[in-house]
């Protein structure tokens, strides 16, 4: 990585600096409408002398909404009386998927969540990506980047964090997820772990702990509300800010496998047949899809490919062959 070109973005912040910082990472962007422009990324760091330092994003995909309300709200809010530390908040880590609401970047196309470790001679996405990579996680001691389901998926709330080769690394991390005290806490497994802010932070040996809150292109009142409360939690739990973390009932979810997940193979109009949180035997109908081009064919019936709970299930009507249509968690507490 030495041999790579110095990043383009510039910080307006000083991550030195104590007390509270509001300001930008500053991206060159030429296009039609502005030759000398910049995407403009919001940051916020809030420092108070020396200690364990913390790495907070949203919308690392931009139709992902519990993350920056709880982001911008913290960053508005974090006395620096109250750190320990580093706090670090990026509330829109694509900040161009977030201001079109999609999931993807409009300029680039580019998937966040899939650009690690980014390239600082790349697209727009990858650039930002390399930021992360080189100048951001390397600070961190601790990593929260907060997910939901987007305009496709809807999901129970849970916070997660992966089954680890380092296992003191993973026990750290799970650790974590109970501080952050969602109804739900998954071990996740990841159909697709190539290019993952997920991966980039662990294989640094960071603690890295994620989030599913609800979905369907929209926050509600509940997931908003767990997300602020469990943000302050891990941090309490990092020591990074006082008080006394407020621990409530979980109950912990594991993805054992790939049987996991159930996809369409057709196009057509989705039932789902099983409501989120619902207990689901192995075989049983989990969603009907039916043909919308005609009428008299039966529907193709989406069968669960293991027992569990229903914990995420395809959000739109319609629904696209190769979509995920559901996805099967056990509960082992």
């Amino acid at each position: 990585m030495s041999a790579l070109r110095p990043s383009p973005i510039t910080p307006t912040v000083d991550f030195e600096r104590d007390g509270v910082q509001h300001g930008f990472l500053r991206l060159p962007y030429s296009r039609d409408d502005s030759a000398w422009g910049s995407v403009t990324i919001p940051i916020c760091v809030v420092r108070n002398a020396k200690g364990p330092a913390a790495l907070l994003t949203g919308g690392n995909h931009g139709d992902e909404y519990e993350g920056p309300l709880a982001l911008y709200e913290l960053a508005r809010t974090l006395d620096p009386k109250d750190v320990t530390g580093t706090v670090i908040i990026v509330p829109a880590m694509n900040y161009p998927a977030f201001r079109a609401g999609t999931r993807t970047s409009p300029i680039d196309k580019g998937n966040m969540n899939r650009s690690f470790p980014g390239r600082p001679d790349g697209t727009v996405t990858e650039k930002i990506a390399d930021y992360f990579q080189r100048e951001l996680l390397p600070r961190a001691d601790i990593v929260f980047d907060f997910h939901s389901g987007g305009k496709t998926l809807d999901f129970v709330p849970f916070c997660a964090a992966h089954t680890l080769p380092d296992k003191a690394q993973e026990e750290k991390a799970f650790a974590a997820v109970e501080a952050f005290s969602a109804p739900f806490s998954m071990r996740m497994t990841e159909i697709d772990t190539v290019g993952m802010y997920d991966t980039a932070a662990e294989e640094m040996g960071k603690v890295f702990v994620t989030t599913e809150l609800g979905g369907g292109g929209t926050a509600r009142a509940e997931t908003v509300r767990i997300a602020r409360r469990g943000i302050v939690n891990v941090l309490r739990h990092a020591g990074i800010i006082s008080g006394a973390v407020e621990k409530g009932r979980t109950r912990w979810l594991d993805m054992p496998s790939g049987d996991c997940f159930t996809f369409a193979e057709e196009d057509g109009m989705i039932e789902t047949m099983v409501d989120l949180g619902d207990k689901v035997d192995e075989g049983q109908v989990v969603a009907r899809i039916h043909s919308v081009g005609r009428t008299g064919v039966a529907p193709q019936e989406i069968k669960a490919r293991m027992s569990g709970l229903l914990a995420a299930r395809h959000f739109p009507g319609l629904i696209k062959a190769g979509d995920c249509a559901s996805v099967i968690a056990v509960e082992v507490g």
